[in-house]
């Protein structure tokens, strides 16, 4: 269970709740104010309606299956990795690829049970850095599409929010015969950009990093699993291949600074 995106749902509604409770002096009855069926209706259904016309059926079933790395976490660590393929490989150095038979069925991870099947069957080292790329990509092009979806949401919902209320201020201006009930009124249009708003940014935006940054993760964790598994089968010291896959690790994560770093120094140069 991942709990950040459980603790983020409830501070982030909760402080924006909160604080429209402060500013009607905690009123608990205010909140009826914030129920409006045509707002909701315009909204997510306006939302949902333009996300489906901008993505295929395709697309939405590569969402719903990522959708859930939003509040699961997956239990692997880098470390303990990199350690598990030096222990394959001191075995395989001892006893030979095959000893890694059992291995190949048995391994928690995909990638590794994958990759120590094509190892011990003896395919080429390039076919089987192919295989694993190849694996390794289609699963992060999985990753992006629903990303994308969630993306699509968040800059959908405020837009349709803007609608729902234009379409409560042209109800209001229809009839003006009674000035003392246009603030409740007006009041009432704009809960539909209240709607549109506080889901995109505190919702689907969200969601939708969430899904990269694990998705850039899982990559950088599946490229050290290849390149480990390329290192047993070339028959490599295992602690060569530990040292070898520490820094390859070190420089992955030190990377994005590096690029960050080299972007600012264009634009400064720019």
């Amino acid at each position: 269970m991942d709990i950040t995106s459980i603790i983020g749902l409830i501070v982030g509604f909760g402080g924006v709740l909160l604080g429209y409770l402060e500013e009607g002096h905690f009123q608990l009855s205010s909140l009826g104010s914030l129920v409006n069926p045509a707002a909701f209706f315009i909204v997510f259904g306006g939302g949902f309606g333009a996300t489906l016309v901008a993505f295929p059926l395709g697309e939405w079933k590569k969402m719903l299956s990522t959708a859930s790395m939003i509040f699961t976490q997956k239990e692997y660590n880098e470390i303990d990795i990199i350690n598990e393929l030096a222990d394959l490989s001191e075995k395989a150095r001892k006893d030979g690829l095959l000893s890694l038979e059992q291995d190949a069925q048995t391994n928690k991870n995909d990638l590794i049970r994958k990759g120590l099947a094509l190892v011990v069957d003896g395919i080429e080292t390039e076919v089987i850095k192919d295989i694993l790329a190849r694996e390794t990509a289609l699963q992060e092009e999985i990753y992006e599409s629903g990303a994308k979806i969630f993306e699509s949401m968040g800059g959908t919902w405020p837009a349709m929010g803007v609608c729902g209320t234009v379409m409560g201020m042209l109800n209001i201006l229809k009839d003006l015969s009674d000035p003392l009930a246009l603030g409740p009124k007006i009041a009432g249009a704009f809960i539909a950009t209240f709607y549109g708003i506080s889901f995109a940014n505190l919702a689907w935006l969200p969601f939708g990093n969430k899904i990269k940054v694990k998705a850039q993760r899982e990559t950088m964790i599946n490229e050290i699993i290849i390149e480990g598994l390329l290192s047993i089968q070339a028959g490599e010291n295992p602690r060569i291949i530990k040292e070898k896959l520490n820094l390859n690790l070190m420089e992955k994560l030190n990377g994005g600074n590096k690029k960050g770093e080299a972007t600012a120094e264009e634009g400064v140069e720019a």
